[in-house]
């Protein structure tokens, strides 16, 4: 089961990420990190970091006078959820075309990730199945 809320945009998915490789940052050092170089102001990213929080995907502990900041949520859940809301938008309502597309696609890029595609619903198949 997902307890977050997955990042809305970019910059949300950027402080994110900076968290994850951080381990731990204060507002000011995720501002350094992200918002001072994208050009934006220390109240943009301290607010960015309040709707990260609001969404379950970071933490915040207090150490000494001034919070620190840890992720919330495991980076690989967080990277599923958002290929498979990726995937329902690509898809859309009808989705042969797009998935016929989709396996011409990865054809063209490497044919050997059919064979990886294949196995993967085989696998898929086999669990959903029960066999």
């Amino acid at each position: 089961m997902v307890d977050f809320r997955l990042p809305a945009d970019d910059l949300e998915y950027a402080v994110l990420s900076a968290l994850w490789q951080l381990r731990s940052a204060s507002v000011r050092e995720l501002h350094e990190r992200v918002g001072m170089p994208g050009g934006l102001v220390y109240t943009t990213t301290a607010k960015v970091v309040d709707r990260l929080r609001d969404k379950g995907l970071i933490e915040r502990h207090r150490q000494g006078g001034s919070f620190v900041y840890t992720a919330g949520a495991d980076r690989r859940a967080v990277e599923r959820a958002r290929a498979r809301q990726l995937m329902a938008r690509f898809l859309g309502p009808g989705p042969h075309s797009a998935v016929a597309a989709l396996v011409d696609a990865v054809d063209e890029i490497d044919p050997q990730l059919l064979d990886e595609l294949e196995r993967a619903i085989q696998a898929r198949k086999g669990t959903s199945h029960g066999t």
